[in-house]
């Protein structure tokens, strides 16, 4: 007990200097990040137009089929598309102009004011990873998540200074019916987080419902004029919008809410195994789903999102965190920004099965991946594990510790006269250390970033004190801060009005398993 009460304390620690970090606008704790270091963009004007060409050749010749949705087909009828049976074909251009109408940033808005988040721009939002059947932890191992893992993974987010949003399904609850788990789970962010939040997408009537529990929370007038929520939609590759998603899509927009607009390419089974048509191939099943949103109402928000990945060609198994789909990134974002379109690309990747080294490899090639294309909204910034199979508690805490740097990372270089300390030069003098100088003292609590998880102490003293590795230094960490956690305000007649919507919905169906 001695050792988590110490390991409380140092937390307690980082946390006051995180506090203050975040007085001052710079690290941790901040409603979202504003980058102060530029996108990275490889491909020359040349090679985007030709993946952009590509991309209106698959659009006017093969085109998208849009299946089990007769109101999609409709829309797309009456925009001038070309329908062939479920087959919709579009001149090139069409789609651009079309997009012309959606919102280049918006403004998703938290219960709490201070935590609304701006999406789009320069602005970076980090949220928890998304959609594991399973959980795993280093006491208990692999095991179907459970309503109670779900609303431990928000308690563990919102106490983070870390994150900016809720996320939304951080794992599947399992123990709760399929057709009413939704409820649960939009309840959970609402209770236990004061942040931005994502509901289901599930079902045109799940979605709406999500959408119904932010009318209460928000107040309708707000919600029709503002966006409150998020739904993460994702189109069937190769070329397929099914009708789940689209009805979904379609409502979130109707609501004037947010899609989030997902092509999740596997290179050589849902998509080409060369990292160019996978790009074109996404280019044009996004920006598809993307100008359905537009159609169903014009202005709408809507994030353009990419989920690019490859496969183990001897075993045909799924691969993550590897160099191609990262690199590719980084194009999705240069054709985000030439859409003019808030972007959801890449996140914190990898196939490993533990919270291991492979983890954190692959996991820091894809988040730099995201950081560097300039990705506005990271979906899967923490707990991802074994392909998005498991959601990892050490994970999600190590996953923390990462996003803590890339705070610091994103805000760059600052260069002014305080910064470039040439009055510290001459009060220290040549030959002498900057420990004790008055500009060392006055910048020593905020200069750097401060591991929460990172053993830096001499080899002598960590092994005197138990020899404990990352992971579970992670593992005592999440126990701790559950331990800790207390849920932000919300107002008494607000949850009693939740509570009895959600009451009144659940008893007017019979429990769904599948």
């Amino acid at each position: 007990m001695s050792d988590v009460r110490n390991e409380g304390r140092a937390r307690s620690g980082r946390q006051a200097r995180a506090a203050e970090r975040s007085r001052k606008g710079g690290g941790v704790g901040r409603p979202y990040i504003v980058r102060n270091i530029p996108p990275y963009d490889i491909l020359s004007e040349d090679n985007l137009q030709r993946i952009e060409r590509a991309a209106d050749r698959i659009l006017a010749e093969t085109g998208i089929e849009f299946r089990d949705d007769p109101v999609a087909l409709d829309l797309w009828r009456q925009a001038g598309a070309q329908i062939d049976g479920l087959r919709v074909r579009f001149a090139p251009g069409m789609l651009r102009e079309i997009l012309t109408s959606a919102p280049a940033e918006f403004t998703q808005h938290a219960r709490n004011p201070a935590n609304s988040i701006r999406i789009g721009g320069k602005n970076v939002v980090f949220s928890p990873a998304y959609g594991s059947p399973f959980v795993m932890d280093l006491d208990r191992g692999r095991r179907f998540g459970t309503m109670e893992d779900f609303r431990n993974f928000i308690m563990l987010a919102q106490a983070s200074p870390s994150f900016h949003h809720s996320g939304g399904t951080i794992c599947e609850p399992t123990d709760v019916p399929v057709n009413k788990r939704h409820f649960d789970m939009v309840m959970a962010h609402i209770e236990l987080s004061d942040r931005a939040f994502m509901g289901s997408v599930t079902a045109e009537e799940r979605s709406e419902d999500s959408i119904e529990m932010c009318r209460i929370l928000f107040g309708a007038g707000f919600v029709d004029e503002n966006c409150v929520i998020l739904g993460n939609v994702n189109v069937n590759s190769p070329l397929v919008w099914d009708g789940t998603m689209t009805r979904s899509l379609r409502a979130y927009a109707r609501a004037n809410q947010a899609a989030v607009v997902v092509p999740f390419i596997l290179g050589g089974a849902m998509g080409p195994v060369t990292s160019a048509g996978a790009i074109a191939q996404s280019l044009a099943e996004t920006m598809a789903g993307c100008a359905l949103t537009q159609l169903e109402r014009k202005g709408a928000p809507v994030i353009f999102g990419n989920f690019l990945s490859s496969m183990a060609m001897r075993s045909g198994s799924p691969t993550f965190g590897t160099p191609e789909p990262a690199i590719g990134s980084m194009v999705i974002g240069q054709l985000a920004r030439r859409l003019n379109l808030p972007l959801r690309c890449s996140g914190n990747f990898t196939t490993s099965k533990l919270p291991d080294a492979q983890a954190m490899t692959e996991g820091t090639m894809s988040m730099l991946a995201a950081i560097h294309c300039g990705a506005n909204f990271i979906l899967h910034s923490a707990g991802f594990l074994d392909g998005l199979l498991s959601m990892s508690y050490e994970k999600f805490m190590l996953d923390d510790d990462l996003c803590g740097a890339l705070h610091h990372y994103l805000d760059g270089v600052t260069v002014n006269d305080d910064t470039l300390a040439v009055d510290a030069f001459a009060e220290v003098g040549p030959g002498n250390h900057f420990f004790g100088c008055s500009h060392t003292m006055a910048h020593y609590e905020t200069a750097f970033w401060d591991s929460g998880l990172a053993d830096n102490e001499p080899f002598e003293k960590w092994e005197a004190a138990g020899s404990t590795d990352a992971a579970t230094r992670a593992n005592r960490a999440w126990k701790q801060r559950l331990a800790e956690y207390e849920a932000p305000p919300l107002d008494d007649g607000l949850r009693d009005g939740l509570r009895d919507f959600v009451a009144q919905k659940k008893a007017a169906m019979d429990d769904a398993w599948y």
